[in-house]
């Protein structure tokens, strides 16, 4: 089981792996150049990453970084992100590495994540998914509402205050 920690500041460069690794190509779609994330929309997500509101928290084992979550209020620089609600709410980015997933790692990715932010005393998040990515379901099941949508996206949006949004699934609940 991979060890769940902060991500520490040597390490940032390791974001522009899972952020590749974060975008979802829909199947029998073309593999998306690794310059995709270079995108101004894309890139923001990580450019300068260790501003005061950016959280991450990454997934090592054996000394390797398999997966990361992180969020940050993308307004506060002036840009906007996909899952942009609001200037208070942190965005989430979540990446697994593709041998990895389907083991929990996300979801327990996530639970530190939102356990740091209600920490600091953020009272939502909010993510971007595409209607087609299984990852939707994920979101679902760990309390995540739908917002809004588009014809290929939906706006999703976990609201801490309330306590049906922690019904999260098994570890994370527990965790929470």
């Amino acid at each position: 089981m991979p060890n769940i920690r902060p991500i520490r500041e040597n390490e940032y460069e390791a974001l522009e792996d899972f952020l590749y690794h974060a975008i979802f190509v829909p199947q029998g779609h073309e593999v998306l150049s690794r310059d995709t994330i270079f995108i101004p929309e894309i890139f923001v997500y990580i450019d300068n990453f260790g501003k005061p509101d950016d959280v991450c928290f990454v997934a090592e084992e054996d000394g390797d970084l398999i997966g990361a979550a992180w969020s940050r209020i993308l307004s506060l620089a002036g840009k906007k992100g996909y899952g942009n609600i609001d200037e208070k709410t942190p965005e989430l980015a979540v990446s697994v590495l593709p041998e990895y997933r389907g083991n929990g790692i996300g979801t327990r990715l996530i639970g530190s994540l939102i356990r740091a932010l209600r920490e600091n005393g953020y009272s939502r998040l909010s993510l971007s998914v595409q209607k087609e990515n299984p990852a939707t379901r994920l979101y679902l099941r760990l309390g995540f509402q739908i917002a809004s949508e588009n014809t290929e996206d939906y706006i999703m949006v976990l609201d801490f205050t309330r306590s049906v949004s922690l019904r999260a699934c098994g570890n994370i609940r527990s965790k929470l």
